[in-house]
């Protein structure tokens, strides 16, 4: 069998799109900067098949995600979509909420927290729904094949994985890749001598699915998420209906002497072709959070078939060639090198020569060595070597590309899993195998969903925020309700955690995290953020100040006047943390913590801001506001000269919690600085200290970038080494935090916020900004990246930064602004200050000595 009509055949050509340089890139070469960072290959790198889930490699559209197992008897391509959720839209409000909240009130006001812990629980809602995994390809190759050259890897510079292995003088080729422009996963599985390629193909799913083979070199596969919860079936019959998807794998097929047959009317078994493409193209009938599934107007198998026929009428080569170029418009807007200094290479020959007999803790440095196999150490170039083993070595080598690696993974996970029009990137992105996964796999809005949207602004991603804002509007809707009946209350408002179905009401269970309403206030102030950034006044006008005035209007009315005088959020928690009252019992429900005060003062300060610019400084809402903001508590000191977590300084039982809220004020918040607020800064590095470094890995992330903020490099670096630890997936609950053999972060288990806090982090230690005051290299970590250069961050105010450090020092920086204005007027390098006043079009090129150089059009 042999087609040159269809997307498998390239007529002996490799089809190549030729992308015109970015900003980052001209400006880089016209101030002569060497375009050397092909020479850093940013690669994952397995040295054997993945054994688990979290050894496979993801990819990903936006939409639809696929984790690369690459196993050589068999290959699984473990699929997700992001609207594949169990349920429909809910409820989300609670007529007797108002009375109870009036009760947890009283006991407030008395003191009597523990009994106001006990009432709250019956302010607490329904649970969310559950994010469900898709399927598989199931690609069976043979068993017993004996194989020798194995390597997988993930190309962050392509969002490509290779497979490939030798089978006697064979050489065996598999490429995989998901496609944004096609809205595929395509894979091609090829030989490197003819008539070699023999396998079969099936779809499968843990959903309720059917599988039909309509001819001979296609699967379609149409199926439902459950209706409700699993654990709230009880019969088939009472199951509301759920979400419908198909997915249609579609084979292309290479050579002259192939063929292929259906097995069991559910399978495809093909035989000596030369090559095969695969695409897979899948739908669901979501068609929004306010439609019930029962009711969508969507058929999956249609769509899914519309979007096959375009990519099936498109060559291999440029189906490769689109993604490609439409990948790299984003991923290569930042580039980044580190360099630990001239004596590197012969300390890291020295490490790599004692490493094969270091003992690295038993459980992790078996796991690590024993899947990176017979590869391990078999070159001195850490690029070309299984990352576990980079992993593993880390703490003795510190090797800095790996950083690099880590800051460019989490904004390929960014890309590959929110682009404009999917859903937002949820508790694990959108790669997750099980149908109950952990926490649901649900965002929650107490970090982890911000998180995972804190590189998007200065990592030059600002497009993959996108889904966050459709989102939020989302949220405003059923928000605006529960504000109403739950609270009686105007605006909106959204809690602990959420869903597809952009659920608004508190959480199932204890105070401790259910009730928790700043949800909602702190997504807010992720618009503002974004104007900061862009400086876009149609957005500022039309999408964030509808959205925060809402939000507002909601905090005025939550408010209440208390005995202090002030005005105080009665009930209040800190976010998952209990507090010693002093009646000796434990409780979390008290009064104004400092997370709520935060917050409050950040969404009162941007629509104050906003409604400047927006000349709506007269409305009645700012009014309330500006009359408001001086009588909210102030941050307070404890004794122990750490930031007060609760209103009281009440006895902590978890000092060493992985929270760290209290501290929302100086990041991702801006109510503290080192200029501003120098006792209060001082006050939360002692915090810092107190709550050691241990913990989750979204919670060193988090640390990271608080020490960044304090411009203590040293600590911002501890925080690294704390993150770059080997997690072994068979006993991965004896620790906390660290790094999964393909790059994924743990809680644990397995939680995708850490892989976007880190490039977070990491951009706060090279730029840190206010949109007048610009900083370079605030906590640049110069004894162990004494060289290196960033290039195509973005800083508030308009502006985007290229840096060069040399000997620890800043060797140059180049400045710019394309979108017509910036707010920038002082440049800071420690203790050096500018005044700078950047001409939108213009590269401006400063000297160590913040001297501007010389400027040339962009």
């Amino acid at each position: 069998m042999d087609s040159d009509n269809d997307c498998g055949s390239d007529a002996g050509a490799e089809w190549v799109w030729v992308r015109r340089p970015s900003e980052v890139e001209a400006a880089a070469a016209a101030a002569g900067w060497l375009a050397d960072e092909e020479a850093r290959p940013l690669k994952v790198v397995f040295g054997s098949p993945a054994k688990y889930f979290t050894d496979a490699a993801p990819i990903g559209n936006g939409r639809l995600g696929a984790m690369v197992w690459g196993c050589v008897e068999s290959e699984r391509l473990q699929l997700n979509h992001d609207t594949l959720w169990t349920g429909g839209p809910g409820n989300y409000t609670n007529p007797n909420a108002p009375a109870v909240l009036s009760k947890v009130r009283s006991l407030v006001e008395n003191g009597k927290y523990p009994e106001a812990t006990s009432a709250a629980y019956d302010l607490s809602g329904d649970q969310t729904q559950v994010f469900q995994p898709l399927g598989d390809i199931d690609l069976v190759f043979g068993e017993d094949i004996k194989y020798t050259n194995y390597r997988r890897e993930l190309d962050l510079h392509t969002a490509t994985v290779t497979v490939t292995y030798t089978v006697g003088d064979i050489v065996y080729t598999r490429e995989h890749f998901s496609s944004n422009p096609h809205q595929v996963i395509v894979t091609k599985i090829s030989a490197n001598k003819p008539g070699n390629v023999s396998f079969t193909v099936s779809l499968t799913s843990p959903l309720d699915h059917k599988i039909r083979v309509t001819h001979a070199n296609e699967i379609i596969m149409e199926g439902s998420c459950p209706g409700q919860r699993p654990e709230e079936i009880k019969t088939a019959a009472d199951q509301p209906i759920g979400i419908k998807f198909s997915a249609i794998l579609y084979l292309q097929i290479n050579g002259a002497n192939s063929t292929v047959e259906v097995l069991n009317d559910n399978m495809l078994k093909l035989d000596c072709a030369d090559s095969v493409v695969l695409l897979l193209a899948a739908t669901t009938s979501f068609q929004s959070a306010f439609i019930k599934p029962s009711e969508s107007k969507l058929d999956p198998t249609v769509s899914a078939f519309t979007t096959l026929s375009i990519a099936r009428r498109t060559s291999y080569s440029q189906l490769k060639a689109y993604h490609i170029d439409d990948y790299q418009t984003l991923f290569q807007r930042v580039s980044l090198q580190l360099s630990q200094g001239s004596n590197y290479d012969l300390r890291r020959s020295r490490l790599v020569q004692s490493a094969e007999t270091s003992s690295q803790g038993a459980n992790v440095s078996d796991y690590g060595f024993q899947i990176s196999g017979c590869t391990r150490l078999t070159s001195l170039n850490s690029f070309v070597k299984p990352t576990v083993e980079r992993i593993v070595t880390f703490k003795d080598n510190e090797d800095p590309s790996l950083v690099e690696l880590l800051f460019q993974f989490g904004r390929y996970l960014l890309i590959s899993c929110s682009r404009p029009g999917t859903q937002i990137s949820n508790l694990q992105g959108i790669w997750s195998n099980d149908t109950s996964p952990p926490w649901d796999a649900a965002p929650h809005p107490n970090i982890n969903l911000q998180m995972n949207y804190w590189p998007a602004l200065p990592c030059n991603l600002s497009e993959c925020q996108e889904p966050l804002f459709d989102f939020i509007g989302s949220l405003s809707i059923n928000g605006a309700k529960t504000a109403k009946v739950n609270y009686e209350a105007s605006g909106w408002v959204s809690h602990q955690v959420t869903d597809l179905w952009a659920k608004t009401s508190p959480d199932a269970g204890d105070p401790v995290w259910a009730l928790w309403p700043m949800g909602g206030p702190w997504l807010a102030t992720h618009l503002w953020e974004h104007y900061c950034f862009t400086l876009d006044k149609h957005f500022l006008e039309k999408t964030a100040y509808p959205l925060l005035e809402g939000s507002a209007r909601f905090l005025l009315d939550w408010l209440i006047e208390g005995h202090r005088g002030y005005l105080e959020t009665n009930p209040s928690t800190s976010p998952e943390h209990y507090f010693i009252a002093p009646d000796g019992k434990e409780a979390c429900v008290s009064y104004s913590t400092t997370m709520d005060i935060s917050i409050i003062r950040e969404v009162f300060s941007a629509l104050i801001l906003s409604a400047d610019i927006l000349g709506k400084s007269d409305t009645n809402v700012v009014q309330r506001i500006k009359k408001a903001l001086p009588n909210l508590p102030p941050m307070k000191v404890a004794r122990d000269g750490t930031i007060m977590e609760w209103a009281q300084d009440f006895q902590d039982p978890e000092i060493h919690h992985r929270h760290v809220s209290h501290l929302f004020g100086l990041y991702p918040g801006h109510t503290m600085s080192l200029e501003e607020t120098p006792d209060l800064c001082r006050a939360v590095a002692n915090s810092l200290y107190k709550r050691g470094d241990e913990g989750p890995g979204w919670s060193t992330s988090w640390k990271m970038v608080l020490w960044a903020r304090l411009h203590n490099s040293d600590h911002a670096y501890k925080m690294i080494l704390q993150l770059i630890t080997l997690v072994d997936p068979e006993h991965e609950v004896s620790r906390e935090g660290g790094l999964y053999s393909n790059l994924f972060t743990a809680h644990p288990p397995f939680q995708i916020d850490a892989n976007f806090g880190f490039p977070a982090a990491l951009s706060e230690m090279l730029v840190q900004s206010t949109g007048t005051d610009l900083y370079l290299l605030p906590a640049l970590p110069r004894n162990k990246w004494p060289q290196g250069y960033v290039k195509g961050l973005k800083a508030r105010g308009g502006v985007t930064v290229n840096i060069s450090w040399k000997e620890g020092s800043l060797h140059e920086a180049l400045l710019w602004s394309s979108g017509g204005q910036n707010t920038l007027s002082r440049l800071h390098y420690g203790d050096q200050i500018a005044t700078v006043s950047l001409s939108s079009g213009q590269v401006y090129r400063f000297s160590m000595d913040l001297k501007c150089l010389k400027t040339w059009p962009l």
